[in-house]
């Protein structure tokens, strides 16, 4: 188990790193920068200049403070050791979005104890705010310097439910007609890490999303977790594991979602 005292180091970390990942941001980053493209004419997954820089600036931060945890980073992969603490890192969240100046991209960064995320902290500098959990059971926004608690939406229900969803091409045309009870509810529009985190605010209800990597959903489940809400894989597995991800705002909406989603998750 993990000492209070541990968590509140921990939090302090990474609400210490927002701040100074806001400002790295605005001082070095938010200029031109270069594209290319990961999948070189298979599709495209861009990966910036920026992205690059934000991953080595948190890791630098990450070893001054914990020299001997491990390290999991989308663009400079692995640094293994014997602690039972990682620390895995999304710089970029949404490089689409940075690309063409849609504010909703973020940095993503979970610790995780024996595996398992434990604090996270998913911070957007263009929106100026951060969303951070500094135990199990509480997580909060900080917003032009004011600190908020947020909670789930708990009296949500399937017949009123805020649902945000995205298949990223992950589910062919054909799969898709097979939950039409999802496309018919797909009011808001799904704005990468920004989804899941206002869901954990209260404004969404369920946020569906495919083909999450662990550096997309780690950060977030803590944060989702300790505002009260509920989230796996679509197969109704620890959402860990990554792939397709499902948050619902309590129990019964998200065992219905999970039984909606059935036909196309076998």
């Amino acid at each position: 188990m993990i000492k209070s005292s541990d968590y509140k180091a921990f939090s302090n970390f990474t609400e210490s790193l927002a701040k100074k990942l806001t400002k790295f941001y605005y001082s070095k980053l938010n200029k031109p920068f270069k594209i290319s493209n990961k999948l070189k004419g298979k599709g495209y997954d861009p990966v910036t200049s920026a992205d690059k820089a934000f991953e080595k600036f948190i890791r630098k931060e990450i070893n001054k403070k914990f020299p001997t945890h491990q390290i999991i980073g989308e663009e400079f992969g692995y640094k293994k050791s014997k602690s039972d603490f990682s620390w895995v890192i999304d710089p970029i969240d949404g490089t689409r979005s940075f690309v063409i100046g849609n504010p909703t991209w973020s940095n993503l960064i979970s610790l995780n104890y024996k595996g398992d995320p434990i604090l996270g902290l998913a911070n957007f500098p263009i929106l100026k705010k951060y969303y951070f959990n500094t135990s199990l059971n509480s997580a909060y926004v900080s917003e032009s310097g004011k600190k908020k608690r947020i909670k789930v939406n708990h009296k949500a229900s399937f017949s009123n439910m805020k649902l945000s969803a995205a298949f990223h091409g992950s589910i062919s045309l054909n799969q898709q007609k097979r939950i039409p009870q999802i496309l018919k509810r797909m009011q808001f529009p799904c704005s990468d890490a920004l989804s899941y985190s206002h869901f954990a605010e209260g404004k969404l209800d369920v946020v569906i999303q495919c083909g999450n990597k662990i550096w997309d959903i780690h950060a977030l489940i803590p944060i989702i977790r300790s505002a009260g809400g509920i989230v796996t894989t679509w197969k109704n597995l620890d959402a860990k594991k990554a792939g397709n991800i499902i948050c619902s705002a309590n129990k019964s909406l998200h065992n219905k979602m999970i039984k909606i989603l059935k036909p196309v998750t076998k």
